[in-house]
């Protein structure tokens, strides 16, 4: 895989390589699709729902965003033809990032004594990566022609 395999198909000169933008319209996309997902965990917490439950709940609604945004704002390239498809794929990696997710969390506060604000926002930012990284390789990216 090269580097045009990661780049948008709208490059212009004297702007930044279309991969750092789309990695910047990404990370504002998944600003949002967190904020849903932790002010879901938050408010299912408070309401008495145990944490794991929670994540999940906003976890699912966190995926939901991040497609809608990812499909609509941030990726010029599609590798997908079949919507179903690629939200499918979409999804198994967020479930895959469901499950670092709760590893993480489980780790932080189960193992360590964190914090569930702690324990969430370093569980944000390493599913942020990885959930970047997989998209983008298995989902965003020129087809093979």
């Amino acid at each position: 895989m090269t580097a045009q395999d990661y780049a948008s198909p709208i490059a212009s000169p004297g702007r930044s390589t279309p991969g750092l933008l789309e990695f910047a319209k990404y990370f504002i996309s998944s600003g949002a699709a967190l904020a849903v997902d932790a002010g879901l965990l938050a408010a299912g917490s408070h309401a008495g729902l145990a944490y794991p439950v929670s994540a999940a709940i906003g976890f699912i609604a966190g995926v939901i965003v991040a497609y809608l945004l990812s499909t609509r704002w941030v990726f010029e390239a599609r590798s997908l033809e079949n919507g179903f498809a690629e939200f499918t794929l979409f999804a198994a990696v967020g479930i895959a990032g469901l499950g670092l997710t709760e590893l993480i969390l489980w780790l932080a506060i189960d193992r360590f004594g964190a914090s569930l604000a702690l324990a969430k926002a370093g569980s944000a930012g390493c599913v942020f990566l990885f959930n970047f990284g997989a998209r983008k390789a298995l989902l965003f990216r020129r087809r093979a022609r």
